[in-house]
């Protein structure tokens, strides 16, 4: 069943340190492999569903792994390993080559990257550690799949599989923290906010991105952006850049969560953050998170303009629109799809096309955040 939610308006407070942040693009410049994701426009999608254009960003290939995930792990790893090597007494020399960090960090060894994942986020900090000559400890939830698992492993990383939800696997990476050992997390808790912060900056590289994409067609900003909520770190980062003060017209913002885990929709409901009781089981792994992160949380409860919890039919309809329109796309990926399937051609339409005021001029962008990370389910789907 699919619930959609409009909140009352709230007054939207921006970071300073969230918002017009180019800092992470001009470091992801110097990885290995840098380059722009595609921003496709999918024609034939808008004219079935009725809207003007719509805009995909591709993120199944990013820095040699098939999901955006690595922006935010390894601009939040970079920090972090800076603030380490401070405590140690070290000050981190400039570098224009990843191994030129590797280099420094070679007699301060050992050390160790933790963090927990559905996947992919996992996967990023594991290719940071190997990147870096590190180790690296990955929690899993019980039922990750093994393609995912496996992926994990041939990053070099130790993985433990926690038996219960997301959140617990959470909990679990927290306990490793320590004077060798780094976690690496992409949701907060109290006394851990810093990096997952860091975490959200470094996805605005992405939207960094779009903008030049857009001013090189020569296509204006979109009007409605639809971006997939797990615990809401990509989600602050549309907010924080959509929103932002400089900004003279900002697009409306749709947050899309699986039925079974619509954490943030259920927090806005509730006006605070509450746990959405596992267990999380929905095809779209990386949005099977219960809580909400408590850093993306001021940003993903005021700057959304509606909130849509969609049932795992609809992701495998987006995997399938999006396989149309030629890019490859798994269950988390083809959320935000998936979500706009919903919207504009459910039982609801009507009323919601005029409740957003969406029209056959409208411009839409959609994020593809991974690409087929379960190949065997993707060729059962797609």
């Amino acid at each position: 069943m699919t619930e959609l939610f409009f909140p009352a308006a709230r007054t939207l407070d921006m970071p300073p340190e969230l918002a017009a942040n180019r800092l992470p693009l001009a470091f992801h410049r110097r990885l290995p492999g840098y380059a722009p994701t595609p921003l496709v426009e999918a024609k034939s999608l808008a004219a079935a569903l009725g809207v003007g254009t719509i805009w995909v960003k591709d993120e199944s290939s990013r820095l040699g792994l098939p999901a955006f995930k690595i922006l935010g792990a390894s601009w939040a790893v970079a920090y972090a390993i800076e603030q380490w090597m401070g405590e140690q007494g070290v000050v981190l020399a400039p570098w224009d080559d990843i191994s030129e960090l590797a280099t420094q960090l070679a007699p301060l060894r050992p050390l160790m990257l933790v963090a927990a994942t559905d996947g992919n986020h996992g996967r990023a900090v594991a290719h940071m550690a190997r990147l870096l000559g590190l180790a690296a400890h990955v929690f899993v939830p019980l039922g990750t799949v093994e393609a995912r698992i496996d992926a994990l492993r041939e990053e070099g990383a130790q993985v433990s599989v926690i038996d219960g939800t997301y959140d617990d696997a959470v909990a679990a990476s927290a306990e490793l923290a320590g004077p060798r050992s780094l976690v690496i997390s992409d949701t907060a808790w109290p006394g851990y906010q810093d990096i997952p912060r860091q975490v959200i900056a470094g996805y605005s590289t992405i939207f960094w991105e779009i903008d030049a994409q857009l001013a090189q067609h020569g296509a204006s900003q979109p009007d409605l952006v639809l971006v997939q909520i797990g615990v809401g770190a990509l989600a602050a980062a549309v907010v924080a850049h959509y929103r932002a003060p400089m900004r003279t017209q900002s697009p409306l913002i749709i947050g899309i969560e699986p039925t079974r885990a619509a954490c943030v929709l259920a927090s806005v409901k509730a006006g605070e953050l509450v746990m959405v009781p596992g267990p999380h089981d929905s095809i779209m792994a990386g949005l099977n998170c219960g809580m909400p992160s408590p850093v993306a949380w001021p940003l993903v409860s005021t700057g959304i303009a509606a909130y849509a919890a969609i049932d795992d039919e609809r992701a495998r309809q987006g995997m399938r629109a999006l396989a149309y329109a030629g890019v490859v796309a798994g269950e988390t990926g083809a959320a935000g799809v998936g979500g706009l399937l919903e919207l504009l051609s459910g039982p609801d339409s009507a009323s919601t096309r005029a409740a957003l005021g969406i029209t056959r001029v409208t411009s839409v962008l959609l994020l593809v955040t991974e690409g087929a990370t379960d190949p065997a389910a993707y060729a059962e789907i797609v």
